[in-house]
């Protein structure tokens, strides 16, 4: 089984004292969009949303992405 990535967006907006409001402001995206990044749902993300989600809450790549590995070995 695959591990997974986390989207650590409600760390990064809670360290910023940010809301979700704001931030899709600041990306121009959709707060639907990016309610399906905070859930877990997304299938892709571009690497420039990646690099307008940095720039927004001042942080890097790492901050906001975190690898998880499965917990059953294949």
């Amino acid at each position: 089984m695959e591990g997974e990535i986390i989207f650590n967006i409600d760390v990064m907006l809670a360290k910023r004292k940010m809301s979700v409001t704001e931030l899709s402001e600041r990306v121009g995206i959709t707060m639907a969009n990016i309610s399906i990044l905070k859930n877990g749902k997304a299938k892709a993300l571009k690497v420039t949303t990646l690099a307008k989600l940095c720039e927004a809450l001042d942080c890097q790549p790492g901050d906001i992405l975190e690898y998880r590995p499965s917990d059953k070995e294949e």
